[in-house]
């Protein structure tokens, strides 16, 4: 089975269903530039599982293209990759396990003819601490549907429990199918909210999200020993470098597919965030002895699913290119840093981790290069305690990026959503105040500040920052009604509405007006919410830095007192 028949196949089944199609979303997450990337197709509907209603309706399937650079280090293997597609069907307070079980079942079994002694499962086996049951309902769904009980096992929330996306939201426990031990589908099912005490309670609206690997799946089908002989990567590496041992293949095909994607959606490689992601592929791939060739092959495999591709091949080609000679460059002027570091550790015959992390994430040196000149020069690398040091700079990263679920917002809490509508009024007194218009850069919200970025190229003085103060407070004093309006995309670009992305999901999006009617608003901008319902309720703005963030990026940090 080809991937076009497996992508066909899955939304034809769902939309046969009761399920609107919706197109895939950005791999950069909707309104907030700040954080990495899309890794699941759940990340953009959390405003509509948080109970917005959603202009598409309750039952949604679509194929997500997906990012994931947390194991990166294990990519070269069977199944691990950093750019990947993920079929997912969700029910928005709709149908709830037995039918998401049920189907799953039969589009695996009657869909895909995979016969059903080759599957497997496991449920969540509870957690008496916070006094959540073990999922015997889905285990006697799946025995109902003719899985075996010892095939049905019980695991922890290392496993089988999902979320919440930050510190506070829905969550829930999830079901993970498998086919010959290899997991190709997750059912979630989110029905509780773990609230800012950490306790759980059951939610008004529960919701199912699922997600299939679409390389994984078609693995299995076509009796492959792993996702790269699949026909969305077969093509990479039959065009790879025969000199390549076939993990270096594996690594060079994933990495090139990946940041030409990334570059589609018009990120560059750079130091910081997702330009490093992107910078850390491309050189790795060189690396290893990319032939940038690749690229223009995987744009060939996709043009006609992510027409972005095509449309942008002479800058995705352009950049590869330019950072290649870049890395070229690096290395040199790198090497220079390497040796000096080698000299003043020059008596001992273990190179500190300190210094191997510092190359690796400060100069761009791949961890493999580090590793073999150290070992050219007679040293041992501390390895245990390099890996150590990069899984804590990972998590710091992924912590940064916690709100990434929510458009910057840390938790969906009473205190994080007034910050959020603050946000709108500040944006909004910045533009009155600067004279010019200001476009959101990112945003982190969480219950104690809020912290905005934007475009503009000089500090503010205090003059300008209490005139945005002094500005935000009276619309607060006000007591101004926030309202919604749900609006077909071109409608709502001629209401002036401010908006970085538009709408990733279709025609339709929402804005969130400060004011009695749309055509007056105060300030009116395209978000997908929380906020509170007038600004009476925000208490007292007041700045508290102001600050670059970036060149021509400037971040404001602010509190509600």
């Amino acid at each position: 089975m080809t991937a076009r028949e497996l992508r066909e196949k899955y939304l034809e089944f769902f939309r046969e269903r009761g399920h609107a199609i919706i197109p895939s979303s950005s791999l950069i997450p909707e309104n907030d530039p700040t954080v990495l990337f899309t890794t699941a197709g759940m990340h953009p509907l959390v405003p509509y599982l948080l109970g917005e209603k959603c202009p598409k309706g309750n039952r949604l399937v679509n194929v997500q293209k997906c990012i994931r650079t947390g194991d990166i280090e294990e990519v070269g293997d069977d199944t691990h990759l950093t750019f990947f597609e993920m079929l997912g069907n969700w029910s928005l307070g709709d149908y709830w396990k037995e039918d998401s079980i049920k189907w799953s079942l039969e589009f695996l079994t009657k869909e895909l003819d995979i016969a059903v002694e080759r599957i497997s499962v496991t449920c969540f086996e509870g957690d008496e601490q916070n006094n959540i049951l073990r999922d015997t309902e889905s285990a006697e769904i799946w025995k109902s549907l003719g899985i075996p009980e010892d095939k049905i096992k019980f695991l922890g929330k290392e496993n089988n429990w999902w979320g919440p996306a930050g510190v506070t939201g829905p969550c829930g426990p999830d079901t993970e199918i498998f086919v010959d031990g290899v997991e190709v589908w997750n059912n979630v099912f989110m029905q509780y909210n773990k609230t800012a005490d950490g306790k759980y309670e059951p939610l008004k609206q529960k919701n199912v999200d699922t997600g299939m690997g679409l390389e994984r799946t078609l693995m299995i089908l076509n009796g492959q020993k792993n996702v790269f002989e699949t026909d969305v990567f077969y093509p990479l590496m039959d065009i790879s470098r025969g000199a390549l041992d076939t993990r270096a293949k594996k690594i060079v095909a994933d990495h090139i597919k990946a940041a030409t994607f990334i570059l589609a959606e018009g990120v560059v490689p750079g130091n910081t965030g997702r330009d490093y992601v992107l910078r850390r592929l491309i050189r790795r791939a060189v690396r290893y002895g990319a032939d940038f060739s690749l690229a223009e092959k995987v744009i060939e495999i996709y043009k006609d699913v992510y027409p972005e591709l095509l449309k942008n091949k002479e800058k995705i080609l352009e950049s590869l290119k330019t950072e290649k000679e870049k890395f070229d460059k690096t290395l040199k002027q790198g090497m220079r840093e390497f040796n000096w570091m080698l000299k003043t550790n020059a008596g001992e015959k273990i190179l500190p981790s300190s210094i191997v992390f510092e190359l690796v994430t400060s100069h761009g040196f791949p961890f493999e290069l580090v590793k073999e000149i150290a070992k050219e020069q007679g040293k041992i690398i501390e390895e245990e305690k390099f890996w150590n040091k990069m899984k804590a700079h990972q998590e710091l990263s992924r912590t940064a990026s916690a709100g990434m679920f929510k458009g910057g917002l840390a938790d969906g809490g009473e205190e994080t959503k007034k910050l959020h509508t603050a946000t709108h009024l500040l944006r909004q007194a910045l533009e009155i105040v600067l004279g010019e218009p200001i476009m959101q850069k990112g945003s982190n919200i969480n219950a104690e500040r809020l912290r905005f970025d934007f475009g503009f190229a000089r500090k503010l003085t205090d003059e300008e920052k209490n005139k945005v103060e002094d500005l935000v407070n009276k619309k607060i004093a006000e007591n101004l009604p926030v309202n919604k309006v749900i609006m077909k995309l071109a409608e709502a670009e001629k209401t002036g509405a401010a908006h970085t992305f538009g709408d990733k999901y279709g025609d339709e999006v929402s804005i969130y007006f400060v004011g009695d009617n749309l055509e007056t608003a105060w300030s009116k901008e395209f978000c997908g919410g929380p906020h509170v319902e007038n600004t009476g309720k925000l208490g007292h703005f007041k700045i508290i830095k102001e600050e670059a963030s970036s060149a021509g990026i400037r971040r404001i940090k602010a509190i509600l007192e």
